[in-house]
């Protein structure tokens, strides 16, 4: 486990939709939604797409058979963010304790909705008949704790319940908001006052991970979908002062061409906006320390 002084993210996962493996999205990855975050002595896992599969593989080979204690944090339960669960390695393992935590993300409950991905037909193994020590936890408060980390939460503009994540560790803050959908500055007045809940929730955050699936053109066919146009997520991100931007939750109709295309052009729209803000896009195997 990290050190307390150190803090690490990387990315596992960084698709939205559905998973896109081939050769025309190797750069960037293919699978969908999955950070891990090691900080203060903490194990911290954000979403649950096809991308914890490789990261319980990691983690199984690096811990070798030592106990492993660790945090799913789920932000909304759309297929995307937890179809990866059911082949997550360490919650195999009965030495292993895995503590998911997330809000009410259907009528019958965070528990009940990730079980019944795993009932049969869907898939052979029962969520019960896992190994691993689980303890699902639906939050009602928007503060918490995860150890040395606190933790804060906030409903996003996205079908259904979503939230968006923010972790305050002591190398710095990290959000997480992969499905929103903010107000559109090309076409609705006076944006920021419209966007200023989630302007402050990320205000000068050492790293922000977010939604920016289309870019201006494919907006108009898009509006109310729940995701966000790339042009109004880094205005928000300047507006914030958001030391480091990741653009996240690709089109699974963008290939590695596009996203780059659409990283230059965020690039540019920063500029133009002058403040500090580094303009990136998630790509898997990317590690970043605060």
């Amino acid at each position: 486990m990290e050190t307390p002084s150190r803090c690490r993210v990387k990315f596992w996962g960084v698709r939205g939709s559905v998973p896109v493996p081939g050769p025309t999205t190797v750069h960037y990855g293919g699978n969908t939604s999955c950070l891990e975050v090691r900080a203060d002595g903490e194990l911290i896992i954000l979403d649950a797409g096809t991308g914890i599969r490789p990261l319980g593989n990691a983690l199984s080979d690096e811990f070798a058979g030592k106990p492993l204690e660790l945090t799913l944090l789920i932000t909304h339960t759309h297929w995307d963010h937890i179809q990866g669960f059911p082949f997550f390695h360490p919650a195999y393992e009965a030495k292993n304790k895995v503590h998911i935590i997330g809000y009410e993300g259907a009528k019958i409950g965070l528990g009940t909705t990730l079980a019944g991905m795993m009932e049969s037909p869907y898939f052979p193994i029962a969520l019960k008949e896992m190994p691993g020590n689980i303890l699902i936890e639906e939050l009602k408060d928007f503060e918490f704790s995860i150890g040395k980390v606190r933790v804060q939460a906030m409903v996003v503009n996205h079908p259904g319940v979503a939230v968006g994540y923010r972790l305050f560790t002591s190398g710095g803050s990290i959000v997480y908001i992969p499905d929103n959908e903010p107000f559109s500055y090309d076409r609705v007045a006076d944006c920021d006052t419209k966007n200023r809940k989630l302007i402050d929730f990320i205000r000068d955050a050492d790293l922000l991970v977010i939604d920016s699936q289309y870019d201006n053109a494919e907006y108009d066919a898009h509006i109310g979908w729940g995701h966000g146009c790339l042009d109004d997520t880094v205005r928000i991100a300047v507006t914030a002062n958001v030391k480091r931007l990741f653009l996240f939750h690709h089109d699974p109709n963008h290939d590695d061409a596009r996203v780059t295309q659409m990283l230059e052009h965020a690039r540019k729209i920063a500029a133009k906006l002058g403040g500090n803000t580094i303009v990136e896009a998630a790509r898997e195997g990317a590690e970043i320390a605060l």
